[in-house]
Formats: C-alpha cells, sequence, structure tokens
C-alpha cells in the first residue's frame, strides 16, 4: 500500500501564469523560485520556443501546509460544471451573519481579483451554514465557505 502525504491540485486552463496570478493572491500563495542557474521565471522563459512558453505554471503556500497548485495549459475551453471544486475555508468557526458578512467581505475582494459571483446560500441550521458560490476567471466554479 502506498503512504500517500501530499497532493498537488491541477488546473487545466488557457492561460496558466494568469490563472496561476489569480489563486496565488486569493490564497496568499507565491511564486516558486525559478530553476538554477535562472534569477527569475521570465529568464527562464526566454530559453524556451514561444509555442512552450506560458505552458505551465505552479504556485506553493508559504508555510508548507496546503498543497501546490499546478496550471497547465490545454487546448479545449471548459464546457460544463466542474465535478469537483475548492472550498476557500474563508469563515471557520463563524454563524450566522458574523459569518456570512466575513463571506461577503473575502467575496468582494476576490471578485476585484476577476473571479465571478454565482450566487449565494443563506444560513438554514442546523444542517447548512451559508456558503457563496463564484468561478475564477477562467469559469472554474469554487465556494467561500
Amino acid at each position: 500500500m502506498v503512504d500517500v502525504r501530499a497532493i498537488q491540485v491541477t488546473f487545466d486552463c488557457a492561460d496558466p501564469r494568469a490563472l496561476g496570478a489569480f489563486w496565488s493572491q486569493a490564497l496568499g500563495y507565491a511564486v516558486p523560485p525559478p530553476p538554477p542557474g535562472f534569477d527569475s521565471w521570465e529568464e527562464f522563459a526566454a530559453t524556451l520556443p514561444p509555442e512552450k512558453q506560458n505552458q505551465r505554471w505552479a504556485v506553493v503556500d508559504p508555510a508548507g501546509s496546503g498543497p501546490r497548485l499546478f496550471f497547465q495549459r490545454v487546448p479545449e475551453p471548459k464546457t460544463v460544471k466542474n465535478r469537483l471544486h475548492l472550498d476557500v475555508r474563508a469563515a471557520p468557526g463563524l454563524v450566522g451573519e458574523e459569518r456570512m458578512a466575513a463571506l461577503e467581505a473575502e467575496c468582494a475582494r476576490l471578485v476585484e481579483l476577476g473571479a465571478r459571483r454565482q450566487r449565494r446560500v443563506d444560513p438554514a441550521p442546523p444542517m447548512e451554514l451559508g456558503f457563496i458560490v463564484l468561478t475564477d476567471p477562467e469559469g472554474n466554479e469554487f465556494c467561500l465557505d
């Protein structure tokens, strides 16, 4: 049996660097250092043929506790609802109006970064605490929880 200790979340997308920048800002992630021998990712990219540039991008949790996010360019656009999505935990431990106010504040910040608001689900105790559904700049659904 394999002992799995870490995961990477991979996004198929049209613009890996731009989508990586959105998620980096959304989650407080950072771009890892460029390969050895290069001072920047731009310097590294300049060594690649134009068609190979911006094919892949990654961001990491600077604290090392969250998964690495990997973005890979694919030719086809997103066409249907995600079967798997991220829940961004923006209000853990909060309930009621305090929770929804925190979610609304984070929603406003993410919309400024390029997310699109889809809908709000209000609290309905005891089963539903409330959440907000958004899409990232390429249309991938995620929730503020």
